[in-house]
């Protein structure tokens, strides 16, 4: 079967199974296989196998073919060919509940050359990636992979795939509000922390910061009773996120940036980026003025408790309480009690 033969036997199952007769289709291709010696037709047409297959169930068969498919790219040489080839190998083991082959084969996609291919189908791969984390109850690594997807989709309009997307979060969100009543149930407090920065982080993604930053103070104050380093810089990364995500900063919300910026970069050792953001935070701080009015200090550098006044001047409470006074220092304005409101 030659090259032209091939193409009018792929279409003619194409469209037999467009028109539900799905084993006839089947059949057809099943037949361009066995006959053609047409390596890109045949190319084309173990896709459409691997593609009925999984939506008919029959996920051994899509393996089956999805090997047989890789082998075929190979000797076509051709990059394209073969990340289409090890997507669907992924998908296949991702269908049959091997996840850490999914994983694996997912990475292999992602390493593979720069190709034409790969822009349109970068967005399925870390789709199916984030899949196989979510199999693995690895729900940090899975909310990644699945924001990655989300940038594709949008970036080439490809609705159908934000609709994947959305529901497999869905997916995501249920199996973590499930985890977390567990972890409720057994005291687990690292399982918790873990919970709520994943609420925070899907709430992020969704463009619901007001309940994202509740969620990422709960998940830090756990972080912090338990010890979890590595937890905090997750937390603080989301929050960062966050910030940035509303784009427009006041200089209040540019000085939280900086902060949480510098804590970053400070627990990963990023020398450059940490003498860049203590800079701008205190370029932030005089633009403000935010200064105790009797010690000199800068407000917020370090972690100090803080007064503010009736007449709105804010000091540092350990220097209105050592002042003595029941006036402001500023204004000489009274107040009730010395140091406090």
């Amino acid at each position: 079967m030659g090259q032209d033969q091939t193409k009018q036997q792929i279409e003619k199952g194409l469209q037999l199974y467009q028109s539900n007769q799905t084993e006839k289709a089947l059949h057809v291709w099943l037949r361009v296989l066995e006959k053609s010696s047409d390596l890109a037709g045949r190319f084309r047409v173990l896709g459409c196998l691997v593609t009925a297959h999984s939506e008919m169930g029959r996920y051994k068969e899509m393996l089956k073919f999805a090997v047989i498919q890789i082998d075929t790219a190979r000797a076509l040489e051709d990059a394209d060919f073969l990340l289409e080839s090890y997507l669907n190998l992924a998908r296949s083991n991702e269908k049959l509940c091997e996840f850490p082959k999914t994983i694996s084969y997912c990475k292999t996609c992602l390493g593979l050359p720069g190709s034409r291919a790969g822009a349109q189908l970068g967005g399925q791969v870390s789709l199916s990636m984030g899949n196989a984390y979510l199999g693995l109850s690895l729900f940090q690594k899975a909310l990644e992979s699945f924001e990655k997807a989300l940038r594709y989709a949008h970036n080439n309009d490809d609705t159908m795939l934000e609709c994947r997307v959305c529901c497999s979060l869905g997916s995501f969100y249920a199996q973590v509000k499930e985890s977390m009543k567990i972890a409720l149930q057994h005291g687990d407090r690292p399982l918790q922390a873990l919970c709520l920065l994943c609420f925070a982080d899907i709430h992020r993604s969704r463009g619901d910061l007001e309940t994202a930053f509740p969620r990422y103070d709960s998940a830090m104050s756990i972080m912090t009773e338990i010890g979890n380093r590595l937890g905090q810089v997750h937390v603080l990364l989301g929050v960062a996120k966050c910030w940035v995500a509303r784009k427009a900063l006041d200089k209040l919300s540019q000085l939280k940036l900086h902060c949480l910026s510098e804590a970053i970069c400070r627990s990963k050792g990023l020398q450059r980026e940490l003498r860049a953001h203590v800079v701008r935070f205190h370029e932030c701080v005089e633009e403000t003025e935010l200064y105790c009015g009797l010690c000199g200090e800068s407000v917020g550098e370090k972690n100090s408790r803080l007064q503010a006044l009736p007449c709105s001047h804010i000091f540092h409470l350990r220097c209105l309480q050592s002042n003595g006074t029941r006036s402001c220092p500023n204004c000489r304005r009274s107040s009730m009690k010395p140091g406090f409101v």
